[in-house]
Order: C-alpha cells, then sequence, then structure tokens
C-alpha cells in the first residue's frame, strides 16, 4: 500500500478504543509506519452515527476500519446507502471482545492486531458478495429467521412461524405449514436459501422473499449482521455481486 502511494484513512470506532485501547495502538503504528509519512489520516470517531460524516470526507483515501463487526457493517452500510460501496474498497483491522468479531472471522480477516495490519498493507482486493433488501439496506455476512431469543425468551418452547419462502419465484413455503428456521447468505453470485420446516430444503437463487404474519401478527424477526431485525411482514433480499471489495490477506 505504502509503495503504490496510496493514501489512508484509518477510521477508529470509539468502541474499540474502550475494548483494547492497545490494539488501536499497535495498529495505528504499524499503518502509519509501512503506509509512510504523510500517507496516513486518522480520525477517531465520537460514536457510531460519525460514520457516514467521516466516510464522507475521505477524499481520495482509502478507509481503514479498526474496530469489530458493528463498525465493518456502518461502514459499509452507509456507503451503500450513499451509492459509493463499488467505488470504496475497504480494508479493516478487527478490534473488539471475541463475540463481537465472529462475521470478520468468518470473513477471512486475521484478528490480531500486527497480522491485519500487515494485511492491509501488503494484501489484496476481494471482492465479496452482500445481499441487498428492499428497504435500502446491505447484509454482510449470513442472515437468519426467526432472530435469536433473548435472555428472558431462553426457556420457552419456540413454535415454527408460518412464512411463505419463495425464490426467483419459485414457491418453497406456502405459508400454511410452519416453519422452524430459515437462513440465506450470498456466496458465489447467488443466494444460498436454507428453508427448516417438517424436512429441510435447500436451493440457491439471486434473490429470495419472505412473507408471513409472524408471532402476534405483527411481522417476523431476523437476525442479521449482529443486529436484530424487524418486525416486517416482508423482506425481499437480492445478491449483489461483489458489492463490497475488502482487502484481504494475501494468498
Amino acid at each position: 500500500m505504502g509503495a503504490g502511494g496510496e493514501q489512508v484513512l484509518i477510521v477508529i470506532d470509539p468502541a474499540a478504543r474502550r475494548v483494547d485501547g492497545e490494539s488501536v495502538r499497535i495498529a495505528r503504528d504499524v499503518l502509519c509506519a509501512g503506509a509512510g509519512a504523510g500517507q496516513v489520516k486518522v480520525r477517531v470517531l465520537e460514536g457510531p452515527q460519525a460514520m457516514p460524516g467521516a466516510l464522507a470526507r475521505r477524499g481520495s483515501h482509502r478507509v481503514v476500519i479498526v474496530g469489530d463487526d458493528r463498525a465493518l457493517v456502518r461502514a459499509v452500510r452507509a456507503l451503500h446507502r450513499s451509492g459509493e460501496l463499488a467505488a470504496a474498497p475497504l480494508a479493516m483491522v478487527p478490534v473488539g471482545a471475541a463475540p463481537a468479531l465472529a462475521l470478520v472471522r468468518g470473513l477471512g480477516l486475521p484478528t490480531d492486531a500486527v497480522a491485519a495490519s500487515r494485511a492491509v498493507l501488503g494484501g489484496a482486493d476481494r471482492p465479496l458478495d452482500l445481499l441487498a433488501d428492499d428497504a435500502g439496506d446491505v447484509v454482510v455476512g449470513p442472515l437468519g429467521i426467526p432472530a435469536p431469543r433473548t435472555w428472558w425468551q431462553r426457556g420457552l418452547t419456540r413454535r415454527g412461524q408460518r412464512l411463505r419462502v419463495e425464490t426467483d419465484g419459485r414457491v418453497l413455503t406456502d405459508g400454511v405449514r410452519p416453519v422452524s428456521a430459515v437462513s440465506v447468505r450470498a456466496a458465489d453470485g447467488l443466494a444460498e436459501v436454507v428453508v427448516r420446516g417438517v424436512a429441510e430444503v435447500s436451493v440457491r437463487a439471486a434473490s429470495v422473499t419472505v412473507t408471513g404474519p409472524g408471532p402476534g401478527g405483527q411481522g417476523f424477526r431476523y437476525r442479521a449482521d449482529a443486529r436484530d431485525c424487524g418486525p416486517t411482514r416482508a423482506r425481499t433480499w437480492t445478491v449483489l455481486a461483489g458489492g463490497l471489495h475488502l482487502r484481504m490477506p494475501s494468498a
């Protein structure tokens, strides 16, 4: 990165500094040393809401997110909503507690600050497929229906939901028989959709639509990228092939 003259904007999520300030310092030092004097700018966010503004002022700088899964997802969503995601490759140094780094581990990023910083400097951009929904949002990792139960629900028996699931216009389940779970993830240009009920159905498709009243008729909830979403009575996800370019370690 430094040898190629690429300018770098390090965006530090405030949660990373609270959880592991030493790793944040290490990442900053390694990146500044590797990229070269005058090539690096650092922006310490005051809060999660400051992410869109920091990205809007990035200019021609390569953005390096220092933070956890939520920080990466906030950056991706902000760029998606501004229509700049395809033209703004990202890099990341994961910093956070282990449970908060499940998404980036799944993507193949190292979670050690030194190794991750070196991957930023010497790695290569890799296109990653995303799921774009009909509400203008985007999902980086897999999503699941229903959302996991909160602590006060864990002793309750979970019943199936009456959900209608369609993939590319093909009906997988008609909403009459209960469905215990639906999972969706983007991979190799298509969505891998798994519906679990009386039997398990697995297909690959360009888009998937889920509709249903959900518990109490208020709609269903789903879990995506470390957050619970919904309730909604209908949602369509479409694969955004190569929608994100993320700096990854060289093979």
